[in-house]
């Protein structure tokens, strides 16, 4: 018998291994995954969050409030912000990750009567960052670069030198970012001003749920205790029992408060 030529024998092993990889990730793979997510977890389908806020974005306050959402809860359009720890430095006209978390945050203060503040933020919620000159070695320049002038900086001096507000149009790059915590101990619970990776998730921590609780139940004109019923109603647990945190659906509970 002749033997193929090796380029022939060579394409042959290519379409082999295809056919195969393609059985048994393309097809094998993903009924397994299926199949073991059906088993291990409820097959009723599940909203996704939505923003209950009125027409000009402002929270309606007889509704539990979602965490923010990067996609605005548009499942054609779900996605995270892709914003990073490190993005503290505000642009014209583009808040930095760290600035939407200080104002979001100052929102929520002020809508649940709590303080706002927290850690790496200013009295007047932009980020609280230093641009130092020069970059390495005894500064002897520091502006406070998300605080445009003629804003007083969230802090008069550094190192002994007198901090500035930011001038905009005014190329900073080349100092050192200096990030300065302060010490605000944070109120409101982080998933109330970061938002999810898919931007639809309908829940929200425990903690955040229960500082509403009384905004609702005032709103509503109900006890306290039977929001807060409500609230352990729509708790569910940890993943597999150990995965993650407890979660409130905030859909879920919001509608059951509006059927009474």
């Amino acid at each position: 018998m002749n033997r193929l030529p090796s380029w022939i024998r060579q394409h042959l092993a290519a379409l082999r291994a295809v056919a195969v990889l393609t059985l048994i990730l393309g097809v094998a793979y993903p009924l397994a995954t299926t199949g073991v997510a059906q088993a291990l977890f409820d097959e009723k389908p599940e909203l996704i969050g939505q923003s209950f806020t009125d027409a000009e974005g402002h929270p309606v306050a007889k509704y539990f409030q979602s965490r923010p959402s990067a996609a605005g809860y548009d499942m054609l359009a779900t996605a995270a912000s892709n914003l990073g720890p490190e993005d503290v430095l505000d642009a014209p006209g583009k808040p930095s990750l760290l600035t939407q978390v200080c104002a979001r945050s100052a929102a929520v203060g002020r809508l649940e009567d709590v303080s706002g503040a927290r850690p790496y933020c200013t009295s007047d919620a932009v980020g609280a960052v230093l641009k130092v000159f020069p970059a390495l070695g005894t500064p002897t320049r520091a502006v406070s670069v998300n605080q445009a002038c003629p804003a007083q900086p969230f802090v008069a001096t550094y190192q002994g030198v007198t901090v500035e507000c930011g001038k905009p149009g005014e190329d900073y790059s080349a100092g050192r970012t200096v990030p300065i915590r302060g010490d605000a101990q944070a109120v409101v619970p982080a998933d109330a001003v970061t938002a999810s990776g898919s931007g639809l998730d309908p829940h929200i921590s425990v903690a955040y749920a229960e500082l509403q609780a009384p905004r609702v139940a005032r709103e509503r004109g109900l006890p306290v205790e039977r929001v807060t019923t409500l609230i352990k109603r729509y708790t569910t647990g940890r993943p597999l029992g150990f995965m993650g945190e407890p979660g409130v659906n905030v859909l879920e509970l919001n509608q059951a408060l509006d059927k009474g």
